[in-house]
């Protein structure tokens, strides 16, 4: 008996010391340090590059990184394509028409590839990708903890139930973020990715048309490039004050009744959350690093780690 186990804990020894302790979802920053040093580097560079080109992009990278956590974790389901016989996430409600930056992913893709092929995974590319969008336009940066891989499912239904959306209230908002396991405050910081981006008039027509918590002014000007009834797509920005600025001016827009969707003012509107926002508009330091200390919570949703899932060449479709 004794012999045995102890042939047991040399193999899995054996095993840890192989994989780094993955197999059991362990994550490190210097994953890549010696099978492809120049990852970072790379992702960085093409990054920095599609920013420049379209400052909007940055807002765009950022969120595919969230929806892809957000469901069955970051695991870049996100990116499957459908096929004839898959359904992947993209076509799902709140995805359709509004996630992009996918062709970007596959630059980035290609060129680590061609440097190292089949060992970068798909899922920290978004990782990494969401943090440099974020330092590109100004805002903190964060260690991208690394060793995700990607997943060979898709979660379609996942995707149109878990996500939560712009018309929720500030209970379905908490309790959304209270399902992946974040509190209240790592909520409000979060939502504080919405100090860059654009949105369609279709998400927030109801809000400048029928609600009064909104500055008179700023929704009359909103209404001049959405009318009540066509434009579904056309843009604008969810920080009207510093629109292509990671700072702390979303916060500020909030307490001036000026939240473009009714999620973001909900989070100043007489609710739990006015003292964490009011502070943040105070202290863009604070909200800063609440912010990218959420962020690394949020990349360690769920990954697929040691021989779970697997290294996809193409970001579009499985192996």
């Amino acid at each position: 008996m004794g012999f045995h186990l102890h042939s047991y804990m040399f193999c899995f020894f054996a095993f840890f010391l192989l994989f780094g302790g993955g197999a059991f979802g362990q994550l490190s920053s210097n994953y890549y340090a010696r099978t492809c040093p120049r990852a970072l580097s790379t992702i960085k560079t093409a990054v920095n590059n599609a920013v420049s080109k379209e400052y909007r992009m940055g807002a765009s990278l950022l969120r595919l990184h969230f929806h892809d956590c957000f469901i069955n974790g970051c695991d870049a389901s996100v990116l499957l394509d459908d096929t004839a016989n898959f359904t992947g996430e993209k076509t799902a409600g709140p995805n359709a028409n509004s996630l992009r930056g996918y062709e970007e992913i596959d630059t980035v893709k290609s060129q680590v590839e061609s440097i190292c092929p089949g060992v970068v995974s798909c899922a920290d590319i978004l990782a990494v990708a969401a943090r440099d969008s974020v330092v590109a336009l100004g805002g903190p940066s964060w260690t991208v903890q690394l060793g995700r891989r990607d997943s060979t499912t898709a979660g379609f239904e996942a995707a149109n139930s878990e996500m939560p959306s712009p018309g929720m209230d500030l209970s379905d908002l908490i309790s959304g973020f209270s399902n992946k396991g974040f509190t209240e405050k790592e909520m409000v910081a979060l939502s504080g990715a919405h100090t860059i981006g654009e949105v369609r008039c279709l998400i927030f027509r109801e809000r400048i048309y029928n609600e009064t918590n909104i500055d008179s002014t700023y929704a009359t000007s909103l209404k001049s490039n959405c009318s009540s009834t066509g434009g579904d797509d056309n843009l604008a920005p969810l920080d009207v004050t510093t629109p292509v600025a990671f700072d702390n001016a979303y916060f500020k827009n909030l307490v001036n009744s000026k939240g473009i969707m009714h999620s973001d003012q909900q989070l100043f509107n007489g609710g739990s959350t006015d003292s964490q926002v009011t502070t943040y508009s105070n202290n863009p330091t604070t909200f800063k690093a609440d912010f990218a200390n959420a962020m690394v919570k949020m990349g360690n949703l769920s990954p697929l780690t040691g021989s779970s899932g697997q290294i996809r060449t193409n970001c579009r479709k499985i192996n």
